[in-house]
């Protein structure tokens, strides 16, 4: 079984594709029978992917810090959630647990844990995939950055291309995981 785990806001955001997006990545990562892993929420857009999973019969892992069970609203309709001391537990925790990793539309914390994860590839602690999925443009200005210090010399083009990126959940889940076998 192929466990997938997924970063993305405990907002819903602006845009209301957002919601459906995050529930359709949930889904789909049920329907290929494979795990989902995300933050443990109920709320924004990670409750969000969580109810797609669940609905479509989908195992769901929430890891949460017992600092956000409240903030976040702790959801309490997964196969597990499990609560951990800190962030860096979290984190640590989701990655063992996980196959490779994605982020959809998210904050700050959605960025920490996709770089997180993108940088534990570069220096070698994984060598699991990691992907962005761009709902809507969403992380157009973030890739073209990443390009332009590909282009300034501080990012290898092998590094840039670890970070694989589609605006479509089924090609961007069969891309990082044809290319990770």
């Amino acid at each position: 079984m192929r466990s997938v785990c997924v970063y993305l806001g405990s907002r819903d955001g602006a845009s209301p594709a957002w919601g459906e997006v995050a529930e359709r990545v949930g889904r789909k990562i049920a329907e290929r029978g494979w795990r989902l892993v995300y933050g443990g929420g109920r709320v924004g857009l990670m409750g969000r992917c969580a109810d797609g999973a669940i609905a479509a019969g989908g195992e769901v892992i929430g890891v949460i810090p017992n600092a956000l069970v409240e903030r976040e609203a702790a959801h309490l309709g997964l196969t597990e959630l499990i609560k951990v001391p800190d962030m860096h537990t979290r984190k640590a925790r989701m990655s063992e647990l996980s196959d490779g990793f994605i982020a959809l539309p998210g904050g700050i914390g959605t960025f920490e844990e996709l770089f997180e994860m993108w940088t534990w590839l570069y220096l070698g602690i994984h060598a699991k995939p990691v992907g962005l999925l761009n709902v809507d443009g969403f992380y157009d200005k973030l890739l073209s950055f990443l390009d332009d210090t590909v282009s300034a010399g501080f990012l290898s083009t092998s590094t840039r291309q670890g970070l694989t990126t589609d605006d479509d959940i089924d090609r961007l889940l069969d891309r990082m995981f044809t290319s990770a076998q």
